[in-house]
Parts: C-alpha cells; sequence; structure tokens
C-alpha cells in the first residue's frame, strides 16, 4: 500500500511543481499590474503545495530529500499530466488552464479532509483557504472575458477547446485506484464532481465544453511532451551546479 500512496502523493506534488513554475513565468508579464501580482501569488503557493507533499514522502520509509527528489530525478520519473508542462502561451490559455486545474485541486483536497492517510488530510486543510482564492480568482475572470464581447469570447472559447483535453489528464486513472478507497474516492468520482463544480461557471460564461474528447493522458506513466524536458533544464539548472549548497 505505501508504493500506491507514494504514487498518488507524487503526481500531486509533480502537478503543483511544474505548474507552479509555469505560472511563475508570468511574473512582470501580466497583462495588468494585479494579474502580474495575482499569478505570481498563485505559482508561490503552488510550489509551496508541493514542497509540503515532498515533505510527505520524505517522511515515508526511504523517502528523498525534496529538493534533491524535485530536480534530479529523470524525465521519465515525473508524473505531472500534460496540462502542467504546456508553456503559458497567451494570457487566456493561462487563465482558462488556471481555471480548470485549480477546480480539479479543489476537488481533489476537499476529498482528502475524509482521507485516512493523516498527512494529506491535514495538507488538504491547510490548503483549503488558498485553493478558495485560487477559483474565485479564476471563476472572475472567465466570467468576465466569457461575457465580454465577440473577440473575447472567441479567444476565450478556444482556449477552453484546447486546455479541457489536457484538464481530462489530471484524472488519468490507474489500476492500482481501487486500493486507495481509504486515501481518496478515485479518479473518477474526482472527475464527475470536477465537471458538476466547473459546468454552471462556464454556462454562466457563455462557454461550451468541447464534445468528442480525447483525454491527454501518459503523463502518469511517465509519458510527457516535449516541453516538460526543456522546462526541467531551466528550473534545476542551478540546483545541478551544487546540490549540497547552501542558499
Amino acid at each position: 500500500m505505501e508504493h500506491l500512496i507514494k504514487k498518488f502523493v507524487t503526481k500531486m506534488a509533480d502537478d503543483a511543481l511544474i505548474l507552479g513554475h509555469r505560472n511563475s513565468e508570468w511574473t512582470g508579464l501580466g497583462p495588468v499590474m494585479e494579474e502580474d501580482i495575482a499569478f505570481s501569488s498563485m505559482a508561490q503557493d503552488k510550489i509551496g503545495h508541493a514542497w509540503a507533499l515532498y515533505r510527505i514522502l520524505q517522511d515515508m520509509p526511504g523517502g528523498q530529500d525534496p529538493d534533491q527528489f524535485a530536480f534530479l530525478r529523470r524525465e521519465n520519473e515525473y508524473k505531472c499530466c500534460h496540462l502542467t508542462e504546456m508553456p503559458i502561451g497567451t494570457y487566456e490559455f493561462s487563465l482558462v488552464r488556471h481555471f480548470l486545474f485549480d477546480h480539479a485541486e479543489t476537488v481533489r483536497y476537499n476529498s482528502l479532509l475524509e482521507s485516512k492517510f493523516v498527512p494529506l488530510q491535514q495538507l488538504a486543510k491547510k490548503v483549503k483557504g488558498e485553493l478558495k482564492y485560487h477559483t474565485l480568482h479564476a471563476d472572475a475572470w472567465m466570467l468576465q472575458l466569457g461575457k465580454g464581447g465577440q473577440e473575447s469570447h472567441g479567444k476565450m472559447q478556444a482556449a477552453l477547446d484546447n486546455c479541457f483535453p489536457l484538464a481530462c489528464g489530471i484524472f488519468e486513472p490507474g489500476p492500482d485506484d481501487a486500493q486507495l478507497s481509504d486515501i481518496y474516492p478515485g479518479e473518477q468520482a474526482l472527475y464527475e464532481r470536477w465537471l458538476d463544480n466547473i459546468y454552471p461557471i462556464l454556462t454562466k460564461a457563455a462557454l461550451n465544453l468541447p464534445e468528442k474528447v480525447t483525454p491527454a493522458y501518459g503523463g502518469r506513466y511517465g509519458e510527457h511532451t516535449p516541453h516538460l524536458h526543456s522546462l526541467l533544464e531551466e528550473m534545476g539548472e542551478v540546483f545541478r551546479q551544487d546540490p549540497t549548497a547552501a542558499w
């Protein structure tokens, strides 16, 4: 059971680490100052979540130093979903990714409030407030831009069409999910809760979920987009020069 919990925690941690670094790339580039600050703040939160999850892994039998585990693994050892790996692209792409991912994180962490694995249950209580802020921010912009005129609506719908198959990959099922029933309710249950959460907001924003979607699976099994390699090279460059250095 321990190895299954480790896999579960690792995918959560890797998602948060990679998307945190992606969101940080908006620092200094946000379309308005408030959004520059907002994305920077949310990036810091995500990396903080990743750190907390890597610490949980460290405390388990055979655990590794969080920094070394975060930065020194091979590319195929990362379990992040494809959505997190994509470059920031346009603001509307990053905004829709933020909306879809943070609602997914919300249903996941809410489910962990009932988990019998105490470290995750405790972490879920700690991050609840941060995720509430993240989803409120995302919802407000989805509504504003979705109903912001023909051009704005068109860009948001195109971004949703692009992001949604990638976001479905957050809930990539695994053959051992049923064995984690004491930890969380499973990927299919979370996926359905996620749809229930996002659908009313998208309807208010006059945005439509795409039909006949092929989920972007593979990330949970170490199969990644070409974008992850360059990101890992960049974010681990300094640490790899001297992993033992004290900063």
